[in-house]
């Protein structure tokens, strides 16, 4: 993949797509006079979530092969699956269901209600994906994808650097030279969320969790109780283990309220409702 931090974006769309609807491709409405404020003006999405151009590509690409048969959310799927295959450099190949239809319905609000900001605590994570029907293990292993890309400094400052804090302080100094000690919209620039390994998803972000090098206040809560823990630790020192537990819970995550029958349609174009 010749940019990596579109592979990143294209993994996060997933997740930010599913978690807000269902995998629907809500996230993928642009504003209209009808609807001035969809998912992707949401506060989790703009101006951090990026990648749209990549599956506008991929869905021109099929219309023109067979018209109105693959869903945009289907798209979005396939393009965090390929996104996985090539970061990880073929460790994590797995197979995506398809079947999924795109929603009607995209509300910027509730991007707030359904997407974990990055300063909750353990508990508030458990209950985020519980809700999602996706369980402790699913939530720390899809948590593993913060091995790629890039976050905005207002993610994780003031709190992360706040003194005392668990966090390296190697570490913390290197964020304080790259952040604004109050970003701002006009003055918050991005960091690579794993410093050993910023463009290959791998278990690296296990080993930085547990080196107390992780950006997010909810990245060090997954060391807060023991049985999560366990899991970081064995997601750390088991090869090959966290990448088949991943595979495993992108395809759960990614069927997750999917729309089916008269409760979706497949878009011409994923930017917007189908107009009959």
């Amino acid at each position: 993949m010749r940019d990596p931090g579109v592979g990143a974006s294209l993994i996060r769309m997933l997740f930010h797509d599913c978690f807000v609807e269902g995998c629907d491709a809500s996230v993928l409405l642009d504003p209209t006079p009808f609807n001035p404020q969809p998912e992707k003006l949401g506060p989790p999405n703009n101006p951090s979530l990026s990648g749209f151009e990549v599956i506008d590509a991929a869905k021109y690409a099929v219309e023109m092969a067979c018209p109105s048969v693959v869903s945009c959310a289907d798209i979005i799927a396939f393009a965090a699956r390929d996104a996985s295959l090539f970061l990880s450099d073929r460790m994590v190949a797995f197979d995506m269901p398809a079947g999924r239809l795109d929603g009607l319905y995209s509300n910027a609000s509730r991007t707030l209600d359904f997407l974990p900001p990055p300063k909750f605590n353990l508990g508030q994570l458990i209950d985020n994906f519980a809700v999602k029907g996706l369980s402790v293990e699913d939530m720390v292993v899809l948590s593993g994808s913060h091995t790629v890309g890039r976050s905005h400094c207002s993610s994780f400052v003031p709190d992360r650097l706040a003194v005392p804090s668990d966090i390296d302080p190697s570490f913390a100094a290197s964020l304080r030279s790259q952040c604004p000690a109050s970003p701002s919209p006009s003055n918050d620039p991005t960091v690579v969320q794993d410093v050993v390994t910023p463009n290959k998803l791998d278990n690296q972000y296990y080993k930085n969790v547990l080196a107390h090098k992780a950006l997010f206040t909810s990245d060090a809560s997954l060391l807060s109780s023991p049985a999560t823990a366990k899991i970081v630790v064995d997601n750390a020192n088991i090869p090959g283990w966290w990448e088949d537990q991943f595979k495993k819970a992108m395809v759960k995550m990614a069927s997750v309220e999917v729309k089916t029958g008269s409760n979706g349609e497949v878009r011409r174009n994923c930017r917007a409702v189908n107009h009959y």
